[in-house]
């Protein structure tokens, strides 16, 4: 390589979405909108959760942290995005980079581990009712919540790790509207075989572990179902999974349609159009899913308005 390719980069300029003036003025209204649809509408989940003793069942602790962890998703992106659209900067630091790699793998795994979590805990509820509470003992909610955070932070932690020994030249443009390891390693000038191999060893095991628990606990699902006698009962056991099947079909419907087909001359849009559906669309979506057809969350929602009404007056 040329001596003058051997300036190492210590800031990347994110491309963003667009270089249009009149589009990206659309885009801060559009995505400051749905940010801020995101964090309030997901802190209404949580308050309405803690603040209702009914809903101190293991389901809501799981859409609780759910909650949380779409907030923080979120939050990884969007201001960013904001702040360099409102400044028309589009410099983002080494540093600032890692992290939010590290941030943006963390939660978007997280969310895969919880919603697996969320799908066993249908299953011992349909399948093992009169077990539940025991099977899904407040020490045991805390445990798979806790291992999940656990072993998503290790993932994020070796990715940022080896990224962060890489040296990277000259270029310093990434065609995308934040940092992430693929766009990063194309950057590289450092032999990246051995992060392309951590990469696919952990996409396997870490992307295939929730979808195939999801999938097992469904099936299970659907043969205790289809065992209850009456059509009440079969309905009312399927209603209880009918938000969280949505959610799954929304996360994994991105995964599959964004990340895992063929590469084309289109790839790059291709990507962007998935990293936003999976990090700020599906967040926002979220509390909608979950509150519009659940009259449990509906009344604790009712609740938690009243309350804030009689608190002001």
């Amino acid at each position: 390589m040329a001596p003058e390719n051997q300036t190492t980069v210590l800031e990347f300029h994110l491309m963003g979405l667009s270089e249009d003036p009149d589009l990206q003025t659309i885009l801060f209204g559009l995505f400051l909108s749905m940010y801020l649809v995101t964090v309030f509408g997901n802190l209404l989940i949580i308050l309405a959760i803690i603040s209702d003793s009914h809903l101190h069942t293991p389901m809501y602790f799981f859409l609780c942290n759910l909650s949380l962890v779409d907030i923080f998703f979120c939050s990884t992106t969007v201001p960013k995005m904001l702040v360099n659209i409102q400044t028309q900067s589009r410099a983002i630091s080494f540093t600032g980079c890692l992290v939010q790699m590290y941030a943006f793998h963390l939660f978007g795994t997280i969310d895969s581990f919880l919603l697996a979590v969320m799908a066993i805990d249908r299953l011992v509820a349909i399948a093992y009712p009169l077990r539940y509470s025991v099977l899904m003992s407040p020490h045991v909610c805390a445990l798979l919540v806790g291992g999940t955070w656990v072993i998503t932070n290790l993932q994020s932690l070796v990715h940022t790790c080896l990224m962060a020994q890489l040296t990277f030249c000259a270029r310093s443009e990434i065609p995308h509207f934040f940092c992430d390891l693929m766009p990063l390693l194309k950057l590289s000038c450092s032999d990246t075989h051995i992060n392309e191999l951590v990469i696919f060893a952990f996409g396997i095991v870490m992307g295939l572990s929730p979808l195939s628990c999801i999938l097992v606990s469904y099936i299970c699902i659907f043969r205790a179902v289809f065992r209850i006698p009456s059509a009440q009962g079969k309905w009312k056991a399927f209603s209880t999974c009918g938000s969280h099947l949505t959610v799954v079909s929304l996360f994994y419907g991105t995964i599959f349609t964004g990340y895992l087909l063929p590469a084309s001359p289109s790839s790059s849009q291709k990507d962007k159009a998935a990293a936003l559906m999976f990090g700020v669309v599906i967040p926002t979506l979220n509390p909608f899913i979950y509150s519009l057809r659940n009259k449990d969350m509906k009344a604790a929602l009712r609740k938690l308005g009243s309350k804030a009404v009689s608190f002001q007056s």
